[in-house]
């Protein structure tokens, strides 16, 4: 079902194989459109850093990584080495500020050495930097990373570039009801916009737009009439 899923959506699935059965997340959400997520990782916790060679990156320009994976240094690092052999670009998202409080002197050290594109919410950003404030954050964040963002939901986001920050203003009017992938389909829509050659502004727009459609809906696949909405703002 997962690599069904996964050729649907027009991705080229490389995979693994293993009699433990796949990951499961379940996902709660509360009458304010806020989740929680309760998570077995299943068959993804036996991934083997052996088998994260720079073959598997051939023909990528970037590859993006889950801040849960530093609760496995071992594969984090295997992933990373391998990624960057292959001439990759490597954006990081902080996943959570308890894996950033965790992992805090190893984190460091990876976006020092690999990282070229790091991707925080306020919490991930303020465990990182210690500044609870996201301008003071994320001037922070630059200092570590080519590119940095720190993703304030409904009050937008901040993106910064050499020293240049950017704001992101939130798009309003539509009902929230789930933000269940609000911060990964931001991710995936500002990643497309940087690959695609577009301008820091529009493809954190573009972000903003994918993040916000979500949000419409129970889960996190934006349907066909949302899609339509982001082509359209593009």
């Amino acid at each position: 079902m997962f690599e069904e899923g996964l050729k649907r959506h027009h991705v080229e699935p490389r995979l693994f194989t293993t009699s433990t059965p796949t990951g499961t997340v379940l996902s709660l959400i509360t009458p304010d459109a806020q989740r929680s997520m309760l998570t077995c990782l299943g068959a993804s916790s036996e991934t083997d850093p052996a088998e994260m060679t720079p073959a598997l990156f051939e023909h990528a320009c970037l590859v993006h990584l889950e801040g849960y994976l530093l609760f496995n240094k071992e594969l984090m690092t295997a992933v990373l080495k391998a990624a960057k052999a292959s001439g990759a670009k490597i954006s990081l998202d902080l996943a959570s500020y308890t894996v950033v409080e965790s992992s805090m002197e190893y984190l460091r050290t990876i976006i020092g050495e690999f990282v070229d594109i790091v991707i925080a919410n306020e919490d991930e950003a303020r465990a990182y930097t210690g500044f609870s404030d996201e301008r003071r954050a994320i001037q922070a964040l630059s200092e570590s990373a080519e590119i940095s963002v720190v993703k304030m939901g409904g009050r937008g986001s901040l993106i910064a570039q050499k020293k240049t920050i950017t704001t992101i203003e939130p798009l309003r009017g539509a009902k929230i009801i789930d933000t269940t992938g609000a911060g990964d389909l931001w991710a995936a829509g500002f990643l497309y916009g940087i690959t695609q050659g577009n301008s820091i502004e529009k493809s954190g727009m573009i972000g903003s737009a994918c993040g916000y459609e979500v949000c419409q809906v129970i889960g996190a696949t934006i349907p066909e009439e949302g899609w339509l909405r982001i082509r359209a703002r593009m």
